[in-house]
């Protein structure tokens, strides 16, 4: 069967592998699409230090099942799953009634969902999400999802538009406006009872805590890649939460799926091409020489 091989930095190709066969307990599927990840870009550009090679990207995963020893759902979430069969224990299949394209763009959505689910937000909170990307967009989503006024910021006009049909009630373009002045003028002068940031830069980082709201609560999803300097004061004087957050739980999952059952996400706003496993390869090289042009890859396998 085929396979996209990531075989070092920069090296990526479709190849032929074995096929996997269903084991005591696992469920054998037929991949239907993978969405690309930024984890699968750092790992072709050689900068994830967790990730040895060669290596099968994938784990934004649509399939079905073709043998289990029980009946099960048509979604998993795993890695390694660029390939056209894989096999999955039971624990990491998902029952849901949606497309190929929603059920791709389950996973990534879950990582916002998380963040959102560790501020605590309400629908009597304000919160302000730095970076409308993939992950801030799911953040953006979620924090709509519980009824909450939800603030997209970035710099980008046409992620701020798929921000508003995702669930935000603002946009802040923040290179065109002043943002503290907005942020004042949206929350009355109080600030955002909650921010999440999801660009990883060490100047959002400082924004975020200066920007919530006394009392307030700040969730780091993105991380900076230089160490960052702060006005610790402000942790203390406003009475902070500084609360960082990472992948999903199951819990997650079911809400990101409940909310694309009600088509309350914008999937084909969110998704920038759809491609096959044999341009998988120039898809990567492309997006990694500029990724500011992409927004969501998802590679069609049947």
């Amino acid at each position: 069967m085929r396979a996209l091989v990531i075989r070092g930095p920069g090296d990526a190709a479709v190849e032929s592998i074995a096929e996997p066969r269903a084991g005591d307990g696992g469920i054998l599927l037929k991949v239907r699409m993978v969405g690309f990840c930024g984890s699968d870009l750092n790992s072709f550009r050689g900068k994830n230090p967790f990730v040895t090679f060669p290596r099968i990207p994938g784990h934004e995963v649509a399939a079905t099942i073709l043998e289990a020893s029980q009946e099960f759902p048509n979604l998993a979430l795993l890695d390694g799953a660029l390939t056209e069969f894989i096999v999955v224990p039971p624990k990491n299949v998902y029952p849901a009634n949606l497309t190929i394209k929603e059920l791709c763009i389950v996973e990534p959505l879950t990582v916002g969902f998380h963040a959102v689910a560790r501020g605590r937000v309400t629908a009597e909170d304000t919160v302000a999400v730095f970076g409308c990307g993939g992950v801030g967009l799911g953040a953006v989503a979620a924090s709509g999802f519980r009824g909450a006024k939800t603030i997209g910021i970035d710099v980008d006009d046409e992620k701020l538009l798929i921000a508003r049909a995702a669930g935000a009630t603002h946009t802040i373009h923040s290179g065109k406006e002043p943002l503290h002045k907005r942020l004042l003028e949206i929350t009355s002068g109080r600030g955002p009872d909650v921010v999440i940031e999801a660009i990883g830069l060490p100047h959002t980082f400082r924004t975020a805590v200066e920007e919530v709201a006394f009392s307030g609560r700040v969730v780091y999803i993105g991380y900076a890649k230089e160490p960052v300097t702060y006005e610790t004061r402000l942790f203390v004087q406003k009475e902070l939460d500084i609360l960082g957050s990472r992948n999903a739980l199951p819990d997650d999952f079911w809400a990101v799926i409940r909310m694309l059952e009600e088509h309350r996400f914008p999937v084909d706003g969110a998704v920038s091409s759809i491609i096959t496993l044999e341009e998988s390869p120039e898809a990567l090289r492309a997006w990694s020489d500029d990724p500011s042009r992409v927004k969501k890859i998802m590679v069609r396998l049947d």
